[in-house]
């Protein structure tokens, strides 16, 4: 599931949101992502417009949703039908630590390892590396839920 479509069919985020760009692998435990930093992202105008720096909420953001979709396929048990979707809801972060700025040109690699499912609720240890250089880390909790139930 590399490409953009895929990634919008799964996540119900949408521009200027939607912070995953591509899915390099996924599997039951581990998933991997992408996200290119560009000049024109909108957040960029306000936030240190003379230094160019991507905010730690969207790089935590964008950690949530590349953990989502650990979630999704965590419980194979867990139901899901056409009529209602299920959506991984960012409910906890912990020992978030920030390492190194982000900035236009960077390329964000996500990684997220699943340590505990249970109930609907996943525990993933996540990575954000830029040129293999630890950008963040964090532990982050996500809850599946259907969309109405949320």
């Amino acid at each position: 599931m590399n490409d953009i479509e895929a990634i919008r069919r799964r996540l119900p985020h949408r521009y200027p949101f939607l912070l995953v760009d591509r899915i390099l692998m996924h599997d039951d435990r581990r998933v991997v992502s992408l996200k290119n930093v560009t000049a024109n992202e909108p957040f960029f105008q306000g936030h240190f417009p003379d230094e160019a720096v991507m905010p730690g909420v969207l790089i935590l953001e964008a950690m949530a949703q590349t953990t989502a979709f650990l979630c999704m396929d965590a419980d194979a048990s867990t139901p899901s039908t056409a009529s209602t979707p299920l959506t991984g809801y960012l409910i906890g972060v912990d020992r978030a630590k920030f390492r190194r700025k982000v900035v236009p040109g960077d390329q964000l690699r996500i990684e997220a390892e699943a340590v505990r499912f249970r109930h609907g609720i996943l525990q993933a240890d996540v990575r954000a590396t830029v040129d293999e250089e630890l950008a963040c880390s964090a532990v982050l909790t996500v809850a599946l839920a259907d969309e109405s139930e949320a």
